[in-house]
């Protein structure tokens, strides 16, 4: 990729942006995987990611991303205080947030909105294994909570078939968050998918995934985040791989969903890179 790391004011002019509630967000949402140690690739890659992702790289990240037009931030309860920290010192980056019913959580959902993150999400782990469990009306109950919090409600989700559940139910959301690999499949749906299991069993991303997912976005009128869209860094062997893998996100979503990605600067500008192929495909 070509990105221009120079042209800072120009990219940020050129971002494209799509509504959410009562404001907009850039199409490219950065991620917060690498920043909290979270590679789905390995142990020793969590680590480097943890040791990487100082105070001080962190805030440098969010500016670096806000310099270049990136206006929101993908993350959690565990990363408020870095928010509010990156903000207080002058920073504008708005924020979505995972969430769940957890005891052991650093807060609750209602504490996030309160904070002012301009959406909250039901966290897509639980909401998967709710679904299979047969409990997924348990998520929108949590739902109805976030919805009087006053901000955007969203559920996120690996799986094409809660999108399609929770639109048959027509319930009171506002977007999703969605990932187009569905890479927690049991060991028995593997069996039945593949007639085999790979190993990991926890991380398998197939490529028949993704157009499986882009149908599930399409079929709403809801915004959606998609995620994961580079495979957890599976999809960034070359230049090449990642600019296949942004060229088919966008023309697989609707003109005003999102991209979420992970970005970890540490050996080259990712942000700039990224910028500049949301820029190429996700232009209006």
């Amino acid at each position: 990729m070509n990105a221009d790391t120079t042209g800072a004011g120009q990219a940020a002019d050129a971002m494209p942006l799509v509504p959410f509630g009562s404001t907009h967000i850039s199409r490219l949402i950065v991620g917060a995987n690498p920043i909290n140690g979270g590679s789905h690739l390995s142990t020793f890659v969590n680590q480097q990611m943890r040791r990487y992702f100082t105070n001080e790289n962190v805030m440098a990240l969010l500016g670096r991303c806000e310099e270049l037009g990136v206006n929101a931030w993908q993350s959690s309860g565990r990363n408020l205080d870095w928010w509010r920290e990156y903000n207080d010192a002058g920073g504008n980056m708005q924020y979505v947030s995972l969430a769940a019913d957890d005891p052991e959580a650093p807060c609750s959902a209602e504490e996030i909105a309160q904070a002012g993150a301009i959406g909250v999400a039901h966290h897509g782990e639980l909401t998967d294994t709710m679904f299979k469990e047969g409990r997924l009306h348990e998520a929108r109950e949590f739902c109805k909570r976030i919805r009087d919090t006053g901000t955007q409600v969203g559920v996120s989700t690996h799986m094409p078939a809660v999108v399609e559940t929770i639109e048959d139910e027509g319930w009171d959301i506002d977007f999703y968050m969605t990932c187009v690999y569905e890479r927690h499949r049991t060991r028995e749906e593997l069996l039945e998918l593949l007639g085999h299991v790979p190993i990991p069993l926890r991380e398998v991303y197939l490529e028949s995934d993704p157009p499986r997912m882009y149908a599930a976005i399409r079929s709403t009128s809801k915004t959606c985040l998609a995620f994961k869209i580079l495979a957890a860094g599976r999809l960034c062997e070359s230049p090449e791989q990642v600019e296949a893998a942004f060229k088919a996100t966008f023309e697989g979503i609707k003109p005003g969903d999102a991209v979420i990605v992970g970005i970890y600067p540490e050996y080259g500008d990712q942000t700039a890179e990224d910028v500049a192929l949301t820029i190429k495909y996700g232009a209006q």
